[in-house]
């Protein structure tokens, strides 16, 4: 499987294949894209095309990112939770004229699991928020979720999206036995450096590699991955040193 990290909690999945985008937050996301419109540059093209399905862990636009354009552009299958789905689905129409992208939503919620065109979500836990501001009016989306993603022969990832440490990771761990783990460690929005690696040494019994994300996109996000390694000790020899849109084989 390739792993591509875009910055922020931005992940593309490949495999057999099939191309998962994984809260494709690219445009506006200083650590990938400038600030460049979506379709303006040849590195957006590249990391869109090909998009096989898209998984959203929760509403928030650093999250959602760029999938209205990605549904009306490639028509993904996109994993997510029941609320943020319809919401999302409105969207789109108003953003295509009226007309459904084509995209495919499999509206879910925590703790299901969707297989489709050999690509499987189980949506856990997370300790968040989700929502979205219109018009000086927060609405919300749902809850806030972590992504079980199963690719055909593949490591079994756990995206975590925005998170606490919470004790039942051990119990995710133990039932899905995630070998990569996408955990957030920039501190204010999501558990910082140490938190995360405590979760990292005492509840993730299987994982073979983990990817620090959440960190470093924006000022007030001051976790980093060296802080991450130094609190992890032994176990730091699973974080490879990943930088934005650069891809790893596993």
């Amino acid at each position: 499987m390739r792993v591509t990290w875009f910055g922020h909690s931005a992940f593309a999945l490949q495999a057999s294949g099939k191309k998962v985008l994984i809260d494709p937050f690219l445009t506006g996301n200083p650590t990938f894209n400038d600030g460049a419109a979506p379709g303006s540059t040849g590195r957006y093209n590249e990391v869109v095309a090909g998009v096989t399905h898209v998984v959203l862990t929760h509403g928030h636009s650093d999250h959602t990112g760029d999938i209205i354009d990605i549904c009306i552009r490639q028509k993904p299958v996109v994993f997510c939770n029941y609320d943020l789905g319809v919401f999302l689905m409105e969207k789109i129409a108003a953003a295509n004229g009226g007309a459904a992208s084509g995209a495919s939503f499999e509206l879910m919620n925590t703790g299901g699991t969707v297989t489709s065109d050999g690509v499987s979500v189980t949506l856990t836990r997370a300790d968040h928020s989700s929502g979205v501001l219109e018009n000086g009016v927060s609405h919300a989306l749902g809850m806030p979720n972590g992504a079980i993603v199963r690719l055909p022969d593949a490591p079994v990832v756990w995206h975590m999206g925005d998170t606490d440490l919470f004790t039942d990771m051990a119990l995710i761990d133990a039932l899905h036995k995630p070998e990569v783990v996408c955990m957030p460690i920039g501190d204010r929005f999501t558990m910082g450096p140490d938190t995360a690696a405590y979760a990292a040494t005492h509840f993730l019994k299987h994982s073979k590699t983990l990817l620090p994300c959440h960190w470093g996109t924006f000022g007030l996000l001051t976790g980093t991955p060296a802080q991450f390694r130094t609190a992890l000790g032994a176990a730091a020899a699973k974080v490879p040193n990943l930088t934005p849109r650069q891809a790893i084989t596993l």
